[in-house]
């Protein structure tokens, strides 16, 4: 396990990344409790790592806890993990509920992505509203919004995405997404330098033909003719315009009229209508 060192290359750029995503959001508050949901997974652990560094950084005072959900997965150690974690200055909550049964059971034939994370984020929501967390911050990435917003549009027939602060469905949580604007290719990178532990998943990306695999796939094969797709649409994700879409609860389209006033530029013609 290699030290971390915070003023890697990556790791100064991501963190900046991070830090302008807190503040287009206004994600973190004086006197907010934070819970970092760690998977054991590179993503919610640079995340994790970074955010102890802008904490110290930081004017703004807060607080920073890790949770872990042990869903009783065969060979599942958090040991390390957590020696790692408690080396960043961070207390880890290990949250034992066999979920991996449930899934295993309710999903034969199916993927278990949908239902393994319905149940993690009921868990996890309980457990942080239980112990008085403000915020809950997850490891999603800017791939992660966009793959998500392309299976809505293809498989769900909505446009919708991850939005980097969301409160929940039952008002008790309020959840950010501090690495929406990060790619995950540099989180690859700069975990590969820091080297941390990592608990695998025998749930997660362990079955073949999911629906977010292939999307991915298809994202990533328009990337080598257009290089930028991922910010390109990040960007436009952040710049709907109403008018232009088909929903008519945004847009008034039915009681859609001229403009009374006419243009200063416009002259009438005395010409007659051939």
């Amino acid at each position: 396990m290699s030290q971390i060192n915070f003023e890697h290359p990556l790791a100064i750029k991501i963190r900046k990344q991070i830090v302008q995503a807190l503040n287009d959001f206004n994600m973190i508050e004086d006197g907010d409790k934070v819970m970092v949901c760690v998977s054991g997974g590179k993503d919610s652990s640079v995340l994790l790592a970074l955010l102890t560094e802008i904490q110290r950084r930081s004017e703004r005072h807060f607080e920073i806890e890790a949770a872990i959900l042990d869903q009783k997965q065969p060979g599942f150690d958090a040991t390390n993990f957590k020696v790692w974690i408690e080396s960043l200055g961070v207390k880890l909550h290990v949250i034992e509920k066999d979920t991996y049964s449930i899934v295993k059971e309710k999903s034969k034939g199916a993927t278990f992505c949908s239902l393994c994370s319905r149940l993690r984020r009921g868990i996890l929501y309980d457990y942080a509203h239980n112990l008085g967390f403000t915020k809950m911050a997850l490891g999603h990435h800017r791939d992660d919004v966009v793959h998500t917003t392309l299976l809505n549009m293809f498989y769900a027939g909505q446009t919708a995405a991850m939005p980097p602060k969301l409160r929940s469905d039952d008002g008790r949580n309020i959840l950010l997404r501090p690495l929406a604007y990060v790619s995950e290719r540099d989180i690859e990178a700069l975990a590969a330098d820091w080297n941390f532990p990592i608990i695998p998943c025998n749930l997660c990306g362990s079955q073949d033909g999911l629906k977010r695999q292939r999307v991915k796939k298809l994202v990533r094969d328009l990337e080598k003719e257009i290089p930028n797709i991922y910010s390109t649409i990040q960007n436009a994700l952040g710049n709907v315009k109403p008018s232009q879409m088909l929903d008519q609860a945004l847009w008034d389209f039915k009681g859609l009229k001229p403009s009374p006033c006419e243009p200063q530029d416009a002259q009438k013609s005395s010409e007659p209508i051939a």
